[in-house]
């Protein structure tokens, strides 16, 4: 008799849920990484269970908040005062019957229950239970902040984000685009990718991956990009990702490669490459033709990024790790024609994908992401060329870490200038870049992440 693997049980999609909500409270991982260790420690889950970890794990990060305030009002014991792990358990059982119309609240109530039962003490499973079936009867009826009254309280609640963000947000876009924008974050966003054109082109791809995914479409300002949704089985096992036709990447940033221009036959730096995703679309718009050094502080990804190069057909790329928290004594890895710095930041620019760094990052922790952005800016710019250009950019939309690192920089070195108006891209992303020279992207203005570019040239 076949025994399904334990592995496999459906129930157990609730149990790892909270095992991951679980590990994001430290602070030290992230969403991506917890869940990329979760995939390695369950291989064989079946499609429908993933689906279900995925909707509550994603669901509960982006709902957080605003579930939070209707455990408060059920709640006899505040929320500082209830153990982590209970907290969670809770926050998935109510996400499933407020936010998952085909979970019975019933089945929602009794196998969060269950959960309990499994690491808490009887009293601490009574009052889970009671909670739960009590919030199911009434959470429509509470009552949330006025917008009149207190509008940073309401949209804090009522879209789920921290209050110094929307207070910030507020006083830069104004009340009714900060709803914009929270509601475009909060919106599960298509799967994006871009076509390895050293392999295929995008109408081939495209066709390719209607046998896998829905609404399979070309994205709008990257030439490269396609976006689709519901793949049959994970992005990985795509025949056509295999067979390297693609990299996974949000069109925003396919878009800052296109602001790099890079040419075939030059030198080029990749200076926080990460896993490659902007070190391959450099590559094939080099045609394969030229040196290209990625650059990280993180070995373990950087021999990723030379597997993934392998698997795009990609030869022009040498791997080069290096802190650049640490000053960088000489010119050790020589002179560039270009550089790219897709600087480490706070990443509010892409919380439609990575909801957890709602609730990690801080006003404090923005502050020095700017000091550093700017620390790697200094470090760099001795290394590009006469004429060179040195591209920066970040995903996020904070002006900490946009304007104010730019102004820094352009004080601090009086030989790099921004070009202005970059005649060489074409005329979709010349219309995302103001007068200043700024590269702009907000999810609830173009449908793709929040991401922040300028182009430095090197004038002598």
């Amino acid at each position: 008799m076949h025994i399904q693997n334990r592995k496999n049980i459906p129930g157990d999609a609730r149990k790892i849920a909270l095992t991951v909500l679980n590990a994001l409270e430290s602070g030290r991982k992230t969403l991506d990484a917890v869940l990329e260790n979760t995939h390695h420690k369950y291989p064989l889950m079946l499609k429908r269970d993933r689906s279900l970890l995925y909707a509550i794990v994603y669901g509960v990060l982006r709902w957080r908040k605003r579930i939070d305030w209707i455990i408060d009002h059920f709640s006899k014991t505040p929320l500082d005062k209830i153990d982590p792990r209970v907290l969670n358990t809770l926050r998935i059982g109510l996400f499933q019957f407020i936010y998952l119309n085909r979970i019975p609240v019933s089945a929602a109530v009794d196998t969060t229950v269950e959960m309990a039962k499994s690491f808490a003490e009887p009293w601490v499973v009574r009052y889970v239970n009671a909670l739960l079936r009590n919030a199911a009867r009434g959470y429509k009826n509470v009552p949330y902040p006025s917008v009149e009254k207190d509008p940073e309280a309401a949209l804090s609640i009522g879209k789920s984000f921290p209050k110094w963000l929307i207070k910030k947000w507020i006083g830069h876009f104004g009340l009714a685009e900060t709803e914009a924008l929270c509601d475009a974050i909060n919106t599960i966003p298509p799967i994006t990718i871009r076509t390895n054109t050293l392999k295929t082109t995008r109408k081939k791809l495209a066709h390719a991956l209607e046998i896998n995914a829905q609404r399979v479409e070309p994205t709008t300002y990257s030439s490269e990009g396609i976006s689709f949704c519901n793949p049959e089985v994970p992005v990985s096992e795509i025949k056509s990702f295999k067979e390297g036709w693609f990299q996974v990447q949000d069109e925003a940033a396919q878009l800052i490669s296109h602001f790099l221009n890079p040419q075939p036959g030059e030198t080029i730096l990749d200076a926080c490459a990460g896993l490659g995703g902007k070190t391959g679309h450099i590559a094939q718009m080099m045609k394969n033709h030229g040196r290209i050094v990625a650059m990280d502080k993180n070995t373990e990804k950087l021999m990723r990024l030379e597997s993934e190069m392998r698997r795009l057909g990609i030869k022009t790329v040498t791997t080069a790790p290096y802190n650049l928290n640490n000053t960088m004594n000489g010119k050790p890895l020589g002179m560039f024609d270009r550089i790219l710095l897709d600087a480490p930041c706070s990443g509010l620019g892409v919380l439609r994908r990575n909801p957890d760094t709602k609730w990690s990052m801080s006003k404090n922790k923005l502050r020095y992401q700017s000091e550093r952005q700017i620390k790697f800016l200094d470090i760099l710019s001795p290394l590009v060329k006469p004429s060179g250009i040195l591209v920066y950019a970040v995903c996020s939309t904070e002006p900490e870490e946009n304007d104010a690192v730019v102004n820094v920089f352009l004080n601090k070195h009086p030989l790099f200038v921004i070009i202005n108006n970059p005649m060489e891209i074409s005329n979709k992303v010349r219309s995302l870049v103001n007068a200043k020279g700024y590269l702009r992207t907000f999810p609830h203005v173009h449908n793709m992440d929040g991401f922040f570019s300028v182009c430095f040239k090197r004038i002598k």
